[in-house]
Parts: structure tokens; C-alpha cells; sequence
């Protein structure tokens, strides 16, 4: 079956293309990872992503799979801040002094049956003391929902609150965009980027790597002005998502030919085209989550790799080397 060309018949397609959801407790996270991520003042810290379990998100996009850690039915009324203060309890346990947290529900913060509006004074005493919060949304729950977030954070910092909203742009290629079936434009991305930035609160922005519906030969130029964009909007962290597969609608879109898994030096490649638009305007991190899955050579996988991170954090392109076992030529 192709891919279809109504919405409604995308959201039918995506979701039998899914495969079974694994069972979740609400009132328990999936983990709690710590990185290293340079902040605003070029310094590298102690990052914690939360990953956190509670509704679907109403959209149905084509790229995504955070479905799989969701649940079906809305998120209970005190789950939310329980979650986050096991996972500050498990930090302190493993000696872990973390200065930002990433409050990541794989969905939309701002979605009241993902979390709570209730919750938010709790959610705020849980990340107290913490020198900077992000949280995802979707652009078109930008609002309300922000305002009573931060009212909830104020009492707790003497300037105002140090929070960080994350969304995707994914792509600015139009017709990509749309068959992505995100629901949104690149102009929702601006408005509700200058809403946000209108409040005080940082943008961070998502971009994919390789997305669907972009031809290879396209998708650099399409990746720098997605970039590019997310820059001119705001955006003071650029993140670089590879397009992964497993979610059934990627293989599927894999079949038909309307997408390629990036390789390796796709993804070096674009994080250096990447800062040279950036020019010092904004960070950009490129995802390393599951990155090993996009390089085919053992012989200078890890050296790569461990490269993407230094550059993630010095925010600097040193010279690639060479590999004699794949044949890859030195270059950035």
C-alpha cells in the first residue's frame, strides 16, 4: 500500500504499520541518562535526561517511535512529579551532581493528558535547585499551558526561571513537512518560537537527518536551511536527529524508496555544514543516541564517534582521519 496523500488516511496507515506497544507503569520512568552538554557559557555539564512514561502524543508522525514508550490512557494526576523525583533520588544514589535536567515524555509537556496542568507546582518543586530545565512541545500547544508552567517555577529562582523549550522542526523542505504528517508549518515553528522567546524561556530545535520525502541528492542544502532556520527563529541549541528506522512506517517508506538511512559520513558531514551556518549563533548537538547502528566499520567506528561527541561539546571540527579497512578518506 502506499504511502497516502490524505491525513487521515496517514494517521490509519502509520498506525498499522506499528507493532505490538509493551505494557508501562505510569508511575515509573524508563531511565535516567547523564551526558555531558556544553551550555550557554561554553562550559560542558552534567546533563540528565529523564525519560519519562505517560500518554501518546495526538499526532501521528511518520518518523517517530516514542510511541513505544507511552501509554494508552491519560497520564494519572501525581505520576509525573513521582517519576521525576525517583530519577533526582536515583542521581543522588548513584553520586551523580547534575546542573540541567531534560524533562522528555515522549510526547508534548504542554499536552494536559500527557501532564497534568495540576502537576505543574509538583513538577517544579521536583526539579528545584537545578540550573536549567528543557521540556519538549509540539509548536501548536505553545500558550496557556507555558504561562502556568512558568508561574509554577517562578517562586523557586530570584530571575526567571531557567527553562528551555524543545521542538522539531524536523525539516523546512515543504512537502516533506507536510507528508510527515506533524501538522504543523514552518510557520507555526516561528510563531510559537517568538511566543516562547516573547516569555524569557530559550528554544530548542529539532532537525532531522535524512528525513522521508527528501531525495539524497537534496538533502544537504534542505538540511542547512532547516538549520539555518531554526537559527534565524530563535533557536540557541540545534539538535541533529538521524532518521532512524523502527517504527513500521520508516521500513515501509524504506520499501517504496522515499527513504535512505543515513550513513556515518552522512551525519558528520552534516553537523559540520551545520555549525558553518550556525557561525557561532547557537549550539549544535547531533543526537548520539543508537548512533552505532549508522556505522558499518568496526575498524573506525568508536574513533568517529567519539569524534561527534568532542565536537558536541567544543562545538569545533577537528581534522577525520582516514581508514585503510573501509577506504574513507580524511576530511571533516
Amino acid at each position: 500500500m502506499p504511502y497516502p496523500e490524505i491525513p487521515a488516511a496517514r494517521d490509519r496507515f502509520i498506525l498499522e504499520h506499528r507493532g505490538p506497544r509493551p505494557p508501562h507503569d505510569p508511575w515509573r520512568h524508563h531511565g535516567v541518562l547523564v551526558e555531558g552538554e556544553r551550555d550557554a557559557d561554553g562550559d560542558v555539564i552534567a546533563s540528565a535526561t529523564v525519560f519519562l512514561t505517560g500518554r501518546e502524543c495526538p499526532w501521528r508522525c511518520a518518523m517517530c517511535d516514542l510511541w513505544l514508550y507511552t501509554t494508552v490512557d491519560d497520564t494519572p494526576a501525581g505520576a509525573i512529579p513521582a517519576q521525576i523525583e525517583a530519577a533526582r533520588a536515583e542521581l543522588r544514589g548513584r553520586g551523580e551532581n547534575v546542573a540541567q535536567i531534560k524533562l522528555y515524555n515522549a510526547g508534548s509537556f504542554f499536552d494536559p493528558r500527557a501532564v497534568p496542568p495540576a502537576d505543574y507546582d509538583a513538577i517544579a518543586n521536583a526539579v528545584r535547585s537545578l540550573e536549567h530545565i528543557v521540556i519538549e512541545s509540539h509548536p501548536s500547544l505553545i500558550g496557556p499551558r507555558l504561562e502556568r508552567f512558568l508561574a509554577s517555577l517562578s517562586p523557586y529562582w530570584s530571575a526567571p526561571p531557567p527553562l528551555e523549550v524543545a521542538m522539531g522542526l524536523e525539516t523546512v523542505h515543504p512537502e516533506a513537512l507536510e507528508r510527515l504528517n506533524k501538522h504543523m508549518t514552518v510557520d507555526g515553528f516561528k510563531r510559537a518560537a517568538a511566543a516562547i522567546l516573547a516569555r524569557g524561556v530559550a528554544v530548542r530545535a529539532f532537525v532531522l537527518i535524512s528525513p522521508p520525502f527528501v531525495a539524497r541528492d537534496e538533502q544537504p542544502r534542505w538540511l542547512k536551511q532547516s538549520v539555518l532556520t531554526a537559527i534565524e527563529s530563535g533557536a540557541s541549541v540545534v539538535s541533529l536527529i538521524p532518521t532512524r528506522p523502527g517504527n513500521g512506517t520508516i521500513e515501509a517508506l524504506s520499501q517504496d524508496g522515499s527513504y535512505e538511512p543515513p550513513s556515518l559520513s552522512a551525519i558528520e558531514q552534516g553537523l559540520a555544514a551545520s555549525l558553518d551556518v550556525a557561525m557561532g549563533r547557537a549550539r549544535i548537538f547531533v543526537d548520539l543516541w543508537d548512533i552505532e547502528r549508522f556505522a558499518t566499520c568496526a575498524h573506525c567506528r568508536d574513533a568517529r564517534i567519539s569524534r561527534l561527541r568532542w565536537i558536541n561539546h567544543e562545538q569545533a571540527l577537528p581534522p577525520r582521519a582516514g581508514c585503510e579497512a573501509c577506504g574513507l578518506a580524511p576530511g571533516r
